[in-house]
């Protein structure tokens, strides 16, 4: 199944609301996930709540090039 990124909210801390293409709203807590040069910016919360989704690829990103996979947000997510 591929699945897509309609939305994303930020909520607090490293928590999103993630919307997916098939209407699921998930919950998405990155704390854990942010390891490795590329995620590093994203530790700075400021930073973290510049997050938008990117329509081309649908998933969520940052400036800077980071991104997460859809499959992987709609794993981790509740």
């Amino acid at each position: 199944m591929i699945i897509g990124i309609k939305n994303v909210e930020y909520i607090e801390g490293f928590e999103l609301r993630v919307t997916f293409d098939n209407n699921e709203i998930k919950r998405v807590n990155l704390e854990n996930s942010l390891s490795g040069e590329i995620f590093e910016p994203l530790k700075n919360i400021e930073y973290f709540k510049k997050v938008k989704v990117d329509e081309e690829i649908e998933t969520i990103c940052w400036e800077n090039g980071a991104d997460f996979s859809p499959e992987y947000l709609y794993e981790i997510g509740n």
